[in-house]
Order: structure tokens, then sequence, then C-alpha cells
């Protein structure tokens, strides 16, 4: 951190909070692969600072914004922002400290049911108010009425061309193709309400606190079926198995949910695919395999 950054967060948290604040010391901290994160601190007290190059505020307003919303429901807890802002060579985002924990089977559970009630919170469409990112990736979110419509055209579609940019065979791309034509077959029976989401909720964007709570961080937030979070929690895993028990008692799935699971799961490893690189695309194919082979019959 250079010291005309270090400036530039002392007076946004010395604004956002009411008193002087100069940065006394700075130590990086784990906190993800797209941001450079650390904790500084006065002396007295702590915060969570993520940086990246200026062109990043994009970023970190739409995370803030996010945040926000998930916080005005009081579902569940998440680091509450304190301020945002660019300096000649950063942008960063401060954020409330929270010493975080693992999850435990109590807190996992707690976690369950404290979605299930984010859940429950609906719009009037798809989409949000504002288009954000997933991961680094933009992530386009004009309000739709049709849910199926939206997923293809407004998630799958965009990561399709991506990855063929990105070197993904064209016939692969063809069938993925295909699944955004015929997608709707998948919701003949099932009608999901317009859920808020977290939107990239993986085991590395959730955690307890001191006191066991959940928290909650790194959204990706719009409304859509709930089911998109459910599936991306059990993609790469890492969540106690009372977390998903604790969830389905709260608000038991729709049948149809392992069908579905698949589809909504393409979209983030597309993304990865897209980000990090061919790891992903061997992945990529059996879910696209999988998927256009189910929708033919």
């Amino acid at each position: 951190m250079t010291p005309a950054t270090a400036a530039a967060i002392g007076a946004a948290i010395e604004a956002a909070s009411g008193r002087p604040f100069v940065v006394a010391s700075s130590r990086p901290v784990g906190g993800g692969s797209i941001h450079r994160s650390c904790e500084v601190s006065d002396g007295r007290t702590r915060y969570f600072v993520k940086l990246n190059d200026p062109a990043a505020a994009a970023m970190f307003a739409a995370e803030a914004d996010g945040l926000h919303a998930l916080a005005s429901t009081a579902a569940i807890r998440t680091p509450a922002v304190v301020a945002s802002g660019t300096s000649a060579d950063a942008a960063f985002l401060v954020l409330e400290h929270i010493e975080l924990h693992g999850l435990d089977a109590d807190a996992g559970s707690r976690l369950g049911a404290a979605l299930a009630r984010l859940h429950r919170v609906t719009g009037d469409r798809y989409g949000w108010h504002a288009d954000n990112f997933i991961g680094a990736t933009p992530q386009h979110n004009a309000f739709h009425h049709d849910w199926p419509w939206f997923f293809g055209a407004r998630r799958l579609r965009p990561q399709l061309d991506m990855a063929r940019r990105n070197g993904m065979d064209k016939a692969l791309a063809a069938r993925g193709e295909a699944i955004v034509e015929r997608v709707g077959a998948l919701f003949l029976e099932y009608r999901p309400a317009p859920s808020l989401l977290h939107g990239d909720l993986w085991s590395g964007n959730a955690a307890s606190d001191a006191s066991g709570a959940p928290v909650i961080f790194d959204p990706a937030c719009h409304y859509g079926d709930r089911e998109a979070d459910l599936a991306m929690a059990e993609l790469f895993g890492g969540f106690p198995l009372s977390f998903y028990a604790a969830y389905r008692a709260a608000w038991p799935l729709d049948p149809g949910y392992e069908t579905r699971k698949p589809l909504y799961n393409l979209y983030h490893v597309l993304n990865h695919f897209n980000l990090f690189g061919g790891a992903y695309l061997g992945q990529a194919r059996r879910m696209i395999e999988g998927l256009d082979a189910s929708l033919r019959r």
C-alpha cells in the first residue's frame, strides 16, 4: 500500500466515522484471488480493506451495493460497508473487521436457516437495478419477467460467447447455445419466485463470527431462483451437511432441483473457464453434454 493510498483510506474512514483516523499499521490478509486484502489500524480500531487498480472502482461499488441489500434484510450478518474510494494508484473498499472462523455444524445449520429467510425476500421481476460482477466478470442484470429467458440470455449466453473467444471449440459452444434455446423445458411445472440471492455462494464467501453466527460476503446479488444459490453451494463443496439439512427443513426444495442444478452450475464453471483457463473446460464439456442430452429426450 502506497502512502497516498493509506492517506486516502484514512481520510475516507475519518469522513465515514466522524473521528480522526490515520493508518498506523497495515498487514496483508487472505481475501480471494481477484483483489488484494489487508487489515488496517490506527492502533485502536481495525478495518478490513480490499484493494485493486483504480479501474476496479465499479466492482467495489457493486459489492457495496450488494452488501447493503443483504444487510437490509437482517436475515444474515454481513460486514458493514464503511467507505470506498480511489487514490492515484488504487481503488479500495473499507469494511467492518470481523474475526472470521470456519463453519462448524452449528454455524452451518444457522446459515441454512438464515439463507431460507433471505430467499423469502422477493422482488416482482428477475434481475437487479444495476449490473454487477461475478468474480471479475461483468454480470448483466436488466430486469425481465421470465426466469428461464433471463437465465439463458443474461447468464449462459454471455459466458458461452466469452468461452468461444477464449478457445472453446465451436461445436461445444453450439451445444451450449442449444441449451439456451431449450432451457424453458426445465421449468414447465416450476415457477420460481424472484428471491433475493447472494449470487456467488461458495464456501469461501461464508464463515462464522466469534459468537458462531453465520456471516456472508462478496455477493453478486440479484433476484432469481433460490435454487441457484443452493446449486452453487454444492458445486465446490465446503459447507457442512447441517447447512443443507437446515435449509431444506426451513423451505423444502422442488423435486426438480436435481435436474436443474447442473444448469445453474454450468454458469459458474463457464465463468471459471473464462477467468482461469482450460482446467475447467473438461468439466464444462461434461455439463453441456449432459444437459444437452437430457433436454433432447
